[in-house]
């Protein structure tokens, strides 16, 4: 996808996210405000792609904020999250739109041929393979992740550990594109991305940490991470989609804010993308490891000085 159509649509994108947000519109004061939901939209595209986790930065805005509604209405809050990530799909399948179409024809092929004769059969068949443990353990677990993760004293610690293991991992060789690596190799990226459904391991950050530790070059690493994205938030969004918004029964008020957030997710989706495969091409990801630090150092000061409470 060419820069300035790039900068275009996500400049539509926000801009218009921005309008709703200022007119008001489908917003119902009692809930979450257009306000919120833009804020959480545009930390949601940044964050679900850059390697410093959108589940925990989804709940430590609101818990600095004091937004208590999200806390106090888990099954919004759930819903709402995935407007957010519907946002992010958006703009990653936007973004690699040709790469897509392309493993999909691949993905074709190799199940006519039955075979892995190509770079991009086996890529196709990594992000396949590599999406079902985070999957299967992603709804066999949704209810103990929801009732028993997610704290900010939680989030701070695995920022934290996040962190380290990333700045470890990114001192390996850059010696692998996404087309060398095995499915043996792919079962353990699916259980590595697992491991993001914990807030605060950044769904991004692990899968790009495993494909450093794989010795994948930085650009290959987030490539394959964004291309992650597709199957893992599209299950996601078809899931609770239907059962929630379709069949479900939200509160009114919830189309202005799952609007604005989807629409500030997907600006800053495409800005995010874009700017992390320009950045590391020539950068390593310390930046992301200081980043992390410094959020984890922040959290624990708050609740050590007793600003903010451990839990939310």
């Amino acid at each position: 996808m060419r820069r300035s159509v790039v900068y275009s649509a996500a400049a539509a994108a926000l801009a218009l996210a921005v309008v709703l947000t200022l007119a008001g519109v489908g917003e119902n004061k009692d809930t979450v405000t257009n306000a919120q939901a833009l804020v959480l939209g545009i930390f949601q595209g940044l964050t679900e792609l850059l390697p410093i986790s959108s589940s925990g930065h989804l709940i430590l805005i609101p818990w600095l904020g004091e937004w208590t509604y999200l806390e106090q209405n888990d099954r919004f809050n759930q819903t709402f999250d995935v407007a957010l990530h519907l946002g992010t799909l958006v703009a990653v399948g936007a973004y690699f739109w040709k790469d897509v179409l392309r493993l999909l024809a691949a993905l074709g092929t190799s199940l006519r041929g039955r075979s892995l004769a190509t770079s991009d059969e086996r890529v196709a068949w990594f992000v396949v393979v590599a999406t079902i443990p985070a999957g299967v353990i992603g709804l066999v677990g949704e209810d103990y992740i929801a009732d028993n993760l997610g704290e900010p004293w939680q989030i701070a610690i695995l920022l934290a550990l996040g962190a380290l293991l990333l700045f470890w991992a990114d001192r390996s060789p850059q010696e692998r594109v996404m087309g060398d690596l095995s499915l043996r190799q792919a079962v353990v990226m699916g259980f590595a991305q697992a491991l993001a459904l914990m807030p605060g391991v950044s769904r991004s950050g692990i899968t790009i940490t495993a494909g450093r530790f794989m010795k994948l070059d930085r650009d290959s690493a987030a490539r394959f991470s964004f291309l992650l994205v597709l199957p893992t938030v599209l299950g996601a969004v078809v899931l609770k989609g239907v059962g929630d918004v379709l069949l479900g029964d939200l509160p009114s008020g919830w189309q202005g804010p799952f609007i604005v957030g989807t629409l500030a997710s997907l600006g800053s989706g495409l800005l995010a993308i874009d700017w992390l495969l320009g950045y590391v091409r020539r950068h390593t990801y310390d930046v992301f490891v200081v980043y992390r630090l410094i959020a984890a150092a922040i959290v624990a000061l708050l609740i050590l000085s007793g600003v903010r409470e451990a839990t939310f």
